[in-house]
C-alpha cells in the first residue's frame, strides 16, 4: 500500500486523533483495583508454581522409585 507524498502524514494525523479518540471512551479501572487484582494474580501464580513443582517431583520420585524396583 503506497501513499503519495505527504498523505502519509495526513493518514497518521487521522489515526492519531481517532486513536485518542477512543481511548478517551475506555473505562479505567481505579489504582486500588488495579493493585489488588495484581496481588491476587501473583500469589495464585506462585502458589500454582510450588504446587506444580511438588507434583512434578512427586512423579520423578514414583518412575525412580518403579526404574529402580524393577530395573530399567
Amino acid at each position: 500500500m503506497a501513499f503519495a507524498p505527504g498523505e502519509w502524514l495526513t493518514k497518521f494525523k487521522e489515526f492519531w486523533r481517532e486513536t485518542r479518540s477512543e481511548m478517551s471512551k475506555v473505562s479505567w479501572p481505579p489504582r486500588t483495583e488495579v493493585v489488588s487484582t495484581t496481588v491476587v494474580v501473583l500469589i495464585a501464580v506462585a502458589f500454582f508454581g510450588v504446587y506444580l513443582w511438588l507434583c512434578d517431583l512427586a512423579f520423578y520420585q514414583a518412575i525412580d522409585f518403579v526404574f529402580t524396583k524393577f530395573g530399567a
